[in-house]
């Protein structure tokens, strides 16, 4: 059942296709114009008549819309060569593709330590990057927007595209973020509350930009790039500083009526119990997050960790230490264990995924999935004969975070260009 991946995002993705892979029987509602996009940005390389076999659309259709957006320039006819040993009979075939160059966009992660960003084309390949570090104290918006300009400005230059050229750009926080609105409701980055951010970014940046959080870029960079693009629902829980969850929902990101929804690492496991940094007791986060692993650490084993600097540095001494077998610490671990698999076993009994995969720094303490978490989270989960869903550690690149911001950039451009926002689509629709 679980399962790991070590892979890096292709940097070349497009190449092979990028985005959800949206089967035609999809309850979505979509335009023939969108599907067709979607199916080609999806395959990489497609012909028209395997277009038109797989999303059932009659040939003449399909030849009309692929024309149309020929015109208009998001595709374009790229000859086949034959494959070897093949007989070359008439003209060469024809297949359709993104282009490339038709537009840019830019993805940019910030958190307390580093911002981070990639350039990509139209296609979903990358084309450069670059990151920064930066005090990690909570400033104002515009000081943070500086700092996102100057690593902006970096990964440009590595990509040899001009700023100019940017049509969109994705910025992710950590926080409460309500994406459709563009606006920030608080983030551990800022020192205000409730601020338009996106607004203020697109007028820093001189460019569209949409922003959203970091759990959800995650989500979309699996949606958009990983294992997400052939599953319809599945969920995402990260585990980092806090417990995050992203849930794709019919290939689509659902992020709840006013867009802050999916809170999972504040959802309750213990009345009246430990308190949680948003002032409430019980909370998962509580149990299992970075801060509670150390305020364990540090009652149970005497670590001080204003000596150790680094809050990395703690939590790694303190594997260390439940590696080697130092019964305290190894308690800890599994303490912290069991709660996520009562978090798992919540998440599989409300939305029944098909797949959850588990990212963030912190899936290198292999304490909190060992097979006795597992089976923990499959005894606290309700047998209705159903499957279990797969259950897949990722340990993605530093990248992660950026691409998918990318990729919400990508989303929004094309939907907006075929004339839906895929944000407020999803919003409204929920």
């Amino acid at each position: 059942m679980l399962q790991h991946n070590n892979d890096d995002i292709d940097n070349n993705a497009g190449a092979k296709g990028v985005g959800p892979l949206i089967a035609q029987s999809s309850e979505i509602s979509r335009t023939l114009k969108q599907q067709i996009f979607e199916h080609v940005r999806g395959a990489g390389l497609c012909a028209r008549v395997d277009i038109s076999s797989s999303l059932q659309i009659s040939p003449a259709t399909v030849t009309s819309i692929i024309n149309e957006l020929i015109q208009a320039g998001f595709i374009h006819e790229v000859t086949t060569p034959p494959r070897e040993g093949e007989p070359v009979r008439g003209r060469p075939p024809v297949s359709i593709a993104i282009r490339n160059d038709a537009f840019y966009v830019a993805g940019i992660k910030t958190n307390d330590k580093t911002h981070t960003a990639v350039i990509m084309d139209f296609a979903g390949n990358m084309l450069g990057s670059a990151d920064i570090a930066h005090n990690s104290a909570s400033r104002s918006a515009s000081n943070i927007l500086n700092e996102v300009n100057a690593v902006l400005q970096h990964a440009l230059n590595a990509s040899g595209i001009e700023h100019t050229q940017l049509s969109a750009i994705g910025l992710g926080l950590p926080g409460l973020i309500d994406c459709a609105a563009g606006k920030v409701i608080w983030s551990p980055m800022l020192d205000q509350q409730n601020i338009a951010f996106a607004s203020l970014a697109s007028d820093a940046l001189g460019c569209p930009v949409y922003i959203d959080n970091d759990t959800n870029l995650v989500t979309l960079a699996e949606l958009w790039f990983g294992k997400g693009r052939t599953v319809s629902d599945f969920a995402v829980v990260t585990i980092e500083h806090g417990i995050g969850m992203g849930l794709v929902v019919n290939h689509r990101i659902y992020r709840g009526a006013h867009g802050v929804g999916m809170e999972l690492g504040h959802t309750k496991v213990q009345l009246d119990g430990a308190l949680c940094r948003c002032g409430q007791r019980g909370c998962l986060e509580a149990y299992v997050a970075d801060y509670a692993l150390v305020r364990e650490a540090s009652t149970a084993l005497n670590f001080d960790p204003s000596e150790m600097g680094d809050i990395g540095l703690v939590l790694d001494r303190l594997f260390d230490e439940a590696k080697s077998g130092h019964e305290a610490a190894t308690t800890i671990f599994k303490r912290a264990g069991r709660y996520l698999a009562t978090g798992l076993a919540n998440v599989i009994n409300l939305f029944d995924p098909s797949l959850v995969i588990l990212s963030g720094a912190r899936m290198q303490y292999d304490f909190l999935y060992e097979d006795e978490v597992l089976h923990e989270m499959e005894r606290q989960t309700l047998d209705w004969q159903r499957t279990r869903p797969d259950i897949e550690v990722h340990t993605w690149g530093d990248l992660l975070w950026a691409q998918g911001a990318a990729a919400l950039a990508l989303s929004e451009l094309t939907e907006t260009l075929l004339g839906v926002s895929y944000t407020n689509q999803s919003a409204g629709a929920n």
